[in-house]
């Protein structure tokens, strides 16, 4: 096979693989790391002395780079009263955005956030859960679709901040963990086996007899 239908025969297996998965190439998503905040255990939160609030801030320092598929943030929060937070992430890229805004006409009393997880593709939104919020909720933002799919795409090396707000003096608590749950895209495989033999076959053409 010359080189001439060796290319011919590259360009047939796009044409072929677009036809099967669709105009674009698939990219599929596979689970990547996870970063654990690794300052002060059990950092106290600060508690506003009078009017406004008081703010916290926890940073992960991700030494890698990934590009983000999805992304998911685990927390652990000790506090007499879970209405007094707001919480808010911030990306290297300046990218900010918050895990739990409510309104406050939707006092509720409780304590805690153990082990909840925000995630965008929950069933329950946040603002439907009850403290301690144990299990997977949907963010809710300033803006509706400002979820945490505003970080898809970006690069996780850098600073990460979450940043909470105590709205309310008199109650206190601790940030117990904090966790990145990043899911990376990975190579559409089917697609890299066919291109990898096309290339192989132009690179050790068959030789005539």
């Amino acid at each position: 096979m010359d080189a001439r239908k060796a290319v011919q025969r590259i360009v047939a297996i796009f044409i072929v693989t677009a036809a099967v998965f669709g105009n674009s190439p698939p990219v599929f998503a596979g689970p990547g790391p996870i970063y654990t905040y690794g300052g002060n255990f059990n950092l106290p939160l600060l508690d506003p002395t009078g009017p406004g609030s008081a703010l916290t801030v926890a940073i992960i320092d991700v030494p890698d780079h990934f590009t983000i598929a999805d992304l998911d943030v685990a927390i652990n929060i000790t506090h007499t009263q879970v209405f007094d937070l707001q919480l808010f992430l911030q990306s290297p890229a300046g990218a900010r955005m918050c895990l739990n805004m409510y309104e406050f006409t939707e006092i509720f009393e409780g304590e805690n956030y153990t082990q909840t997880i925000f995630d965008d593709e929950a069933e329950v939104p946040i603002e439907q859960g009850e403290p301690p919020f144990t299990g997977r909720f949907r963010p809710r933002a300033i803006e509706p679709s400002n979820l945490l799919q505003i970080f898809d795409g970006q690069d996780t090396y850098g600073l990460w901040l979450l940043q909470i707000y105590d709205m309310w003096p008199a109650d206190t608590g601790t940030l117990d963990s904090f966790e990145l749950i990043i899911t990376i895209p990975e190579p559409a495989t089917a697609i890299l086996l066919l291109l990898g033999a096309g290339l192989l076959t132009l690179r050790n053409p068959r030789r005539r007899r």
